[in-house]
C-alpha cells in the first residue's frame, strides 16, 4: 500500500433534473480520434506525451444552485441545522464531469486553440514554428506536435490552473499500451486481457486459432440457459478489447446480439474468442514510421448472412497510408434485395468514414491527397455508384445512400474493383476459416511484440 485516500462524494442520486441539474454530458475523445493521432505522429515523427490531472472534477464551477448536507463528523459547531451550498463542483454530482470538461476546454481555448469540428475532445493550435495538439479524455491528456516550446508551454499552463502530473512519454494510457521504436509504435492491451483470462479463469485453457468456428450459428436453440449478467460483463470487456484487436471485431459483434434468452451456444462463442485471445495477449495495432499520408476504405457486405432474419452485416476498414485507424462490423438495419444493394448500403457507410476522417486530418493541420480509394469487390455496386442512369436497380434504396455517388463526383472519393480473395473487410462481415483469416490479419497491420523471434 502507497498510500490511503479519502474522499468527498456527494449523493448525486437524489439530484433533480431542472432544479439543481440540467445539462450532464462532457464529450470524452474517440478512440478512432486517437488512433488517427497515432498514425499521423507516428507518420510525422512527431514526440507523444501525457498528462494526468489529480482530483480533475473539483475544478469544475458550478451554474446551479447545489446544496448538500454537511459532512458527517465535519459538522460546524452550532450550526447543524445549515447546508452547505456548493460553488464547485465535486465528485458524486451528475454535473461534475461536465463542468470539469468545460473547465479544462476554457483553458486551452484561452492559450490560442481551436476545438476539432471532428471531435470536441481534440485541440490544435497553429503557431509559427509548427502545430500543437491535446486530445482530452476526462483527466488524461495527450499532447503531441512538432512545436516543442509550444508543447512546454501549454504544458506549464496547465499546470498553473491544474495540479497535472507530466507522466513524459506515452506508455500507458485507458488501459491501452504503447511502445515506440525507430520503426514505429504499437499499440495494446496485454495487460488488460491478461486480466479477463484471469477473471474468466481461461487463463490455463487451450488456445484456439480463430475467433469464431466457420460452422457455429448463433440461434436460438434447446441448449440450457446461462447465467446472463457474467456473460454481458464478458461481452463488455470483449467489446474494449476491440480498440487495439479489429481480427475479433465481428466475432464480439455477433456475440453482442444475443444479450436476452441466452443459451450456451452464445456461451460458447464468447468463450471461443477468449481462448483465441489466449493465443496471443500481446497483439496490437502497429503504426509504422514514415508511411504516406492517403486515406483509403476496404467496404465488404456479407449478403442476407444473419439466419434469423437474412440482413447483411456491413464490414468496413480505412487505412491511411498502410496504418489501420478505423473499422467497424455490424448488422444492417434493414433486409437488402440484393447482394448489390447490401454493398452499396457498405459503401455509403464507408465513405462517410472516409469523410469524418478526412475532416479530423484537415483540424490537425494535415493534407489529405485527393481522391480517396474505395475498394470494393462488387462490380454492381460499383457500377451504381458511378453510374447515374442505373436507376431500375436503384430506385428501392434510400437517398441517403446515394451519398457515395455524390462524393465521388464532387472528386473526394474514387473507387476501384477490389478481388475477393484481397479484400481486407472481409475478416468484419464473417467468419472465416484459418487461412484466409490469418491472410486478413497480416494486411491490418497487428503485430505481436511479446511473440518468440
Amino acid at each position: 500500500i502507497d498510500r490511503y485516500k479519502a474522499r468527498l462524494v456527494a449523493k448525486g442520486y437524489t439530484q433533480t433534473y431542472g432544479v439543481d441539474y440540467y445539462d450532464t454530458f462532457s464529450p470524452v475523445a474517440r478512440h478512432a480520434s486517437l488512433r488517427i493521432l497515432l498514425a499521423v505522429a507516428v507518420s510525422k515523427n512527431w514526440s507523444l506525451s501525457q498528462l494526468d490531472v489529480k482530483n480533475a472534477f473539483l475544478y469544475g464551477d458550478l451554474h446551479e444552485e447545489v446544496y448538500m448536507q454537511q459532512p458527517p463528523r465535519f459538522v460546524a459547531e452550532g450550526e447543524c441545522q445549515k447546508v452547505c451550498r456548493l460553488r464547485k463542483a465535486i465528485y458524486g454530482l451528475k454535473q461534475s464531469p461536465r463542468a470539469w470538461f468545460q473547465k479544462l476546454s476554457e483553458n486551452i481555448e484561452n492559450e490560442g486553440f481551436r476545438r476539432s469540428s471532428a471531435d470536441h475532445s481534440l485541440f490544435v493550435k497553429k503557431t509559427s514554428t509548427g502545430t500543437v495538439i491535446v486530445l482530452v479524455y476526462v483527466d488524461d491528456i495527450i499532447v503531441t506536435g512538432d512545436d516543442d516550446q509550444g508543447i512546454s508551454n501549454i504544458k506549464d499552463v496547465l499546470g498553473q490552473h491544474f495540479v497535472t502530473k507530466d507522466l513524459g512519454e506515452l506508455r500507458y494510457f485507458l488501459g491501452i499500451e504503447f511502445a515506440r521504436n525507430q520503426k514505429g509504435l504499437i499499440m495494446c492491451q496485454r495487460k488488460y486481457v491478461t486480466d479477463v483470462l484471469q477473471e474468466t479463469g481461461m487463463l490455463g485453457c487451450r488456445p484456439a486459432s480463430t475467433p469464431m468456428d466457420i460452422n457455429t450459428r448463433l440461434y436460438d436453440d434447446d441448449t440450457e440457459d446461462v447465467d446472463a449478467r457474467q456473460y454481458r460483463g464478458i461481452v463488455g470487456k470483449l467489446l474494449y478489447i476491440t480498440v487495439t484487436r479489429p481480427d475479433i471485431a465481428y466475432a464480439v459483434s455477433r456475440v453482442s446480439q444475443f444479450m436476452d434468452k441466452l443459451k450456451k451456444v452464445h456461451w460458447d462463442a464468447a468463450m471461443m474468442i477468449l481462448r483465441y485471445l489466449k493465443n496471443s495477449p500481446g497483439t496490437g495495432l502497429f503504426f509504422q514510421n514514415g508511411t504516406s499520408l492517403t486515406i483509403s476504405v476496404y467496404v465488404d457486405a456479407d449478403y442476407a448472412g444473419c439466419p434469423s432474419d437474412r440482413k447483411s452485416t456491413t464490414g468496413f476498414c480505412v487505412f491511411i497510408g498502410s496504418n489501420l485507424v478505423t473499422w467497424k462490423s455490424k448488422k444492417q438495419t434493414v433486409v437488402a434485395r440484393s447482394s448489390a444493394e447490401s454493398e452499396y448500403r457498405a459503401m455509403a457507410q464507408g465513405t462517410a468514414e472516409v469523410m469524418w476522417v478526412r475532416s479530423l486530418m484537415l483540424d490537425l493541420t494535415v493534407e489529405v491527397p485527393l481522391p480517396m480509394q474505395l475498394l470494393c469487390d462488387n462490380k454492381a455496386a460499383l457500377f451504381i455508384a458511378n453510374n447515374p442512369a442505373f436507376h431500375e436497380r436503384t430506385k428501392h434504396v434510400e437517398v441517403d445512400c446515394h451519398y457515395t455517388r455524390d462524393m465521388i463526383q464532387k472528386g473526394f472519393v474514387s473507387t476501384s474493383h477490389i478481388s475477393t480473395t484481397g479484400q481486407t473487410a472481409d475478416i468484419f462481415t464473417k467468419a472465416l476459416a484459418r487461412g484466409p483469416f490469418q491472410s486478413c490479419c497480416s494486411k491490418l497491420s497487428l503485430f505481436d511484440i511479446y511473440a518468440p523471434t
